[in-house]
């Protein structure tokens, strides 16, 4: 009975040890699948460890075959692109303004990004909250 409980135990600690590998050379900009990565059967320090935390995302620099993904060569597919006309809005308490802008970098939602303002031709530095919409302010 210990035995049968202890290799259990094993079997299940071995499931958990787990790694993401693309299966195919994967570039940047391109978004995940699901047929595009597998698991490998150990652990790797500092890898992702879970299909779902990688299938949607977007890589963000080349990834090879059979390589570990770590987080930082992922992220949320981009919502502008770089040159894109975006919205930007700036709000404080009951005050809303808005403009437009160019977008001066590749961002995905919840990454900074540069904008410069048509009007003003000033640099902002804003928060992207979702396809062509730059939140700037403090």
């Amino acid at each position: 009975m210990r035995l049968a409980l202890a290799l259990l135990l094993l079997t299940a600690s071995a499931a958990a040890a787990q790694t993401v590998v693309p299966t195919r050379p994967i570039r940047a900009q391109n978004v995940i699948s699901a047929d595009d990565v597998t698991l490998l059967a150990e652990e790797t320090p500092g890898a992702l460890a879970a299909l779902a935390e990688v299938v949607g995302k977007e890589a963000r620099v080349t990834l090879y075959p059979n390589r570990p993904i770590r987080p930082d060569q992922i992220g949320a597919p981009a919502a502008i692109e770089r040159n894109q006309i975006v919205r930007m809005v700036f709000s404080r308490g009951g005050l809303t303004i808005t403009g437009e802008g160019r977008a001066l970098d590749r961002a995905g939602p919840g990454e900074y990004a540069r904008v410069m303002n048509l009007g003003s031709r000033q640099i902002v530095t804003g928060l992207v909250r979702g396809t062509g919409l730059v939140e700037v302010g403090p």
